[in-house]
């Protein structure tokens, strides 16, 4: 199991940074209950290790003016392993496209794309989603509302399992 390679303190630190990457070190050493240059050490250590990829901010899409968000699912005419890398090179160029996951089953791909308005969607979808090589066939469903949006991993999940197999 790969969390089990990091100790409490490790997890502690990734905790808090997922809830809140804008600490201090020195506040997030107190919460953690060790001094500040070891825990710069450690947050150095986890963002070389790539347990930490990145800092960002959560921004609000509806407030910036992107009202539309809509999930495609993609199904390829192909799914040999170089018209697969294709298609997934092919989503990190479209800007609309903030999320793209190949799956098994029915569908090969899911998009989660949002866009300012539908008729900017709907550009996208018939202009470039479709006509994108190997695209066979795309199912769309519009978001009426949200009612969870957590990116982050659940640590309490993690720190039960291993404290069950300890």
């Amino acid at each position: 199991m790969a969390g089990a390679k990091l100790d409490p303190i490790d997890r502690h630190i990734l905790a808090e940074l997922q809830a809140d990457g804008r600490m201090t070190n020195v506040e997030l050493a107190r919460r953690v209950g060790i001094s500040a240059p070891p825990c710069l050490r450690r947050v150095r250590t986890l963002e070389e290790s790539g347990f930490i990829r990145g800092y960002h901010a959560d921004v609000n899409p509806r407030e910036l003016g992107f009202e539309v968000q809509v999930f495609a699912m993609v199904g390829l005419s192909s799914q040999a392993e170089a018209d697969l890398s294709a298609f997934e090179q092919k989503c990190r160029e479209w800007p609309l496209v903030r999320e793209c996951h190949m799956l098994n089953g029915e569908i090969d791909f899911i998009l989660k794309c949002v866009a300012p308005d539908l008729s900017t969607f709907q550009t996208f979808l018939t202009e470039e989603l479709t006509a994108a090589p190997k695209v066979a066939s795309v199912k769309t469903s519009l978001v009426i509302r949200g009612a969870k949006n957590e990116p982050a991993v659940p640590f309490e999940v993690l720190e039960e399992r291993l404290s069950r197999s300890a």
